[in-house]
């Protein structure tokens, strides 16, 4: 188990977010229609969905509201998958995969249309995300990934080297596409704000409340944590990267279909005059099509907000200070020597194919994970179909496809040695795509 996740750095979301709503730990026994495990972007939006449709829902938090993922990421909101296209979804999954496309395509403006119809203040701007390919070979990728998406009718454009440099301000990208229904927010004041908003409609949520068991009695499922417990018609685990962190037998099956991954977060400090003038102007949000991605966006108090990934833990913080910032000075040479005023971490879910994974792992009995560094838009089209599917809707109306969980051979030794991928990631990432 990694506890490094139970002490992170002070992340810049923290430091500029108005706290959450106090909750209460669970306590005694409680029952309710659905218990959701888990209150990430998944669980709240399923929550909500179910709130909306009167269903009685109780949501139980191991921290609190967006301590794992959801509060930890960049904030880049992408309605796409991590390297796998509509073509493929659709030979995958067949007829699940036809109505799994237009959730993916929809999933950036359900984010951006529940924060505005709730009221939720989260810095969230609908600016568009750009991806800007690393090499000429490359702008195949772009071009296939426009010719697939506008297939399902999504709002992308091809881009030329001159309109990705126009737009981001640098010279080191070779074209790209731009997808206008993405954007960026504050995570963790979205969270938080769903939270609330849970809460003033008359919702169960606990906080500082593991749950370490769950079991099926008379025909309900009964979910244990250190002082209480859940009695409910329904479940849905919503723990995607951190389902083994506080339970490790809690769902093996499921926490070892995926690898936890470390992902670093940064912010500089506030850009100002041209400087800021030049990068990113449109405020878009961006991650190119490098396996050791790079990826950065400005936050609402005009900080770049950027990233990366290492292979041993030692050092980490200046190693990557010094790692990001001479990549960001080659990327924009405007910016000159970069300050970081902020370093922080948290885990991401990563499947071999890229794929999320859902999963019924009992009567009314819910799971998914395997975000692949994307769930920030996606998760609140998954959460609305878990709930669609903890109400009784059928499969066949569902936009996400079930399976059975598919737990990786030598889990422990491909997660111990994960980091090293990054190694392979920087041969290919210099390798020229050659002409077909």
């Amino acid at each position: 188990m990694q506890t490094r996740c139970f002490d992170p750095p002070l992340s810049l979301w923290e430091s500029v977010t108005p706290p959450g709503p106090a909750l209460p730990t669970l306590q005694g026994e409680r029952r309710a229609d659905v218990a959701i495990v888990g209150a990430g972007f998944v669980g709240l939006s399923a929550a909500l969905h179910l709130r909306d449709a009167g269903v009685d829902v109780a949501v139980i938090e191991a921290v609190e509201p967006g301590f794992g993922a959801a509060g930890r990421n960049n904030g880049q909101v992408i309605p796409t998958l991590s390297r796998v296209d509509p073509d493929e979804i659709v030979a995958r999954f067949g007829e699940s995969g036809e109505r799994f496309v237009p959730l993916v395509r929809d999933s950036a403006s359900m984010l951006f249309d529940l924060a505005r119809a709730k009221g939720i203040a989260a810095e969230a701007e609908q600016t568009g995300w750009i991806q800007p390919v690393h090499s000429p070979g490359r702008i195949k990728i772009a071009e296939r990934r426009v010719t697939q998406w506008r297939k399902w009718n999504a709002p992308v454009e091809l881009l030329s080297r001159e309109q990705v440099r126009d737009m981001l301000g640098s010279t080191a990208w070779y074209g790209g596409f731009w997808n206008r229904s993405g954007g960026h927010i504050n995570p963790l004041a979205l969270a938080r704000g769903l939270a609330r908003v849970l809460l003033q409609a008359g919702s169960s949520l606990y906080g500082r409340s593991p749950v370490t068991r769950f079991e099926r009695r008379e025909g309900r499922w009964v979910l244990t944590t250190p002082q209480g417990s859940v009695s409910a018609r329904a479940i849905i685990f919503a723990t995607n990267a951190y389902t083994d962190a506080f339970a490790p037998k809690l769902m093996p099956d499921v926490a070892h279909e995926f690898v936890p991954v470390m992902s670093w977060q940064m912010a500089t400090t506030p850009l100002t005059g041209a400087v800021r003038r030049t990068i990113i102007p449109g405020r878009q949000a961006m991650s190119d099509t490098h396996g050791e991605l790079y990826f950065a966006r400005i936050d609402a108090r005009d900080r770049l907000v950027t990233g990366g990934a290492l292979m041993l833990p030692l050092n980490s913080v200046s190693r990557l200070k010094n790692q990001i910032g001479t990549r960001l000075k080659r990327l924009f040479p405007q910016l000159g020597e970069v300050s970081f005023d902020y370093v922080w971490n948290g885990l991401i879910a990563m499947t071999p194919d890229y794929l999320p994974r859902f999963h019924r792992i009992g009567p009314d009995a819910y799971a998914w994970a395997g975000c692949n560094g994307r769930a920030v838009a996606l998760a609140f089209g998954i959460g609305r179909e878990l709930a669609r599917a903890a109400q009784g809707t059928p499969d066949r109306d569902l936009a996400i496809p079930f399976g059975e969980p598919t737990p990786l051979p030598l889990h422990g030794v491909i997660r111990r040695f994960a980091p090293l991928m990054l190694a392979l990631y920087r041969y290919r990432d210099r390798r020229e795509i050659k002409p077909a």
